[in-house]
């Protein structure tokens, strides 16, 4: 069966998450390190779906709370235009608001020291690398929830990516609307996919 990648990009690490295309839960995966080309990001994910046999990438984008893209939308959009380029896999964007509060809500703070003091480094790295993940599986278990209720996000197919590397949104190609009703739910923390997968980057987000 082929599955569903789920994507929390950020500046220094990529939160990955897997989804069954007809689950409702996603499971997180791991938490790369970015690589140092937009080439070295594609290899590296391609090599995760040839292992996981994935089919479509989900990809959060980091739109303002008015709705709005700001620069760090459009940089993700235009790093999923050329993910889906180079990777040959299509591409969903899907509105990523409050996925990050809603990760460190069920992943919850570090653990204190083997002393009972505050965190260390390693332990305060671990907790970020869990964030990520678990965000990405928030924005691909609300990309899942829209597709119920046939609000699919903006979907880039590789072939347009090849002749659209500007960004721009290919027309009638779905919607990025808000986040599902149930983003809500997801802002007071509760809980839709347990666990947490392997992975750790200590560079700050």
């Amino acid at each position: 069966m082929r599955r569903l990648l789920g994507i929390d990009l950020g500046t220094r690490r990529i939160g990955l998450a897997i989804a069954e295309p007809n689950a409702p839960r996603a499971r997180p995966l791991a938490t790369l390190g970015r690589g140092r080309s937009l080439d070295a990001d594609a290899e590296a994910l391609g090599r995760v779906a040839a292992a996981n046999g994935i089919a479509e990438l989900v990809v959060g984008l980091p739109l303002d709370m008015s709705g709005a893209e700001g620069p760090a939308a459009l940089a993700a959009r235009q790093w999923a235009v050329a993910i889906a380029d180079a990777t040959g896999l299509p591409v969903t964007l899907r509105d990523e608001r409050l996925s990050s509060h809603v990760a460190e809500g069920r992943v919850g703070r570090p653990k204190r020291g083997p002393s009972g003091g505050p965190p260390g480094p390693a332990r305060r790295a671990a907790n970020r690398a869990r964030i990520d993940r678990e965000a990405a599986a928030v924005i691909l278990e609300d990309e899942l929830t829209a597709r119920e209720i046939g609000l699919a996000g903006e979907r880039i197919l590789p072939e347009q990516a090849r002749t659209d590397r500007s960004g721009r949104p290919p027309a009638g190609s779905g919607t990025l609307g808000k986040p599902p009703a149930d983003a809500e739910d997801h802002a007071r923390g509760l809980p839709r996919s347990p666990g947490t997968g392997p992975g750790l980057d200590e560079e700050p987000r």
